[in-house]
């Protein structure tokens, strides 16, 4: 049996940066909504900044969603 180390290699660096970026866009998202709580409770809307973390959210979603039909099919 011989192993592609370079393919194995490749994956994994995929797989790295893949996970980092969601949970660095899942991080994101939190940042925001705290921003969001901070300034209602200063008296702002904070309504750009619980904008952004659902959008963040939704890209975490679909990347998992996309994640899933990848392995399903």
């Amino acid at each position: 049996m011989k192993i592609d180390w370079a393919a194995l290699g490749s994956v994994f660096g995929v797989s790295l940066v893949a996970t980092v970026a969601l949970v660095g866009l899942f991080t994101l998202g939190v940042v925001g909504l705290t921003k969001q709580e901070a300034a209602s409770q200063a008296g702002g809307s904070g309504a750009l900044a619980r904008t952004g973390a659902y959008a963040c959210f939704a890209l975490c979603a679909a990347a998992v969603s996309y994640g899933i039909y990848l392995i399903v099919t």
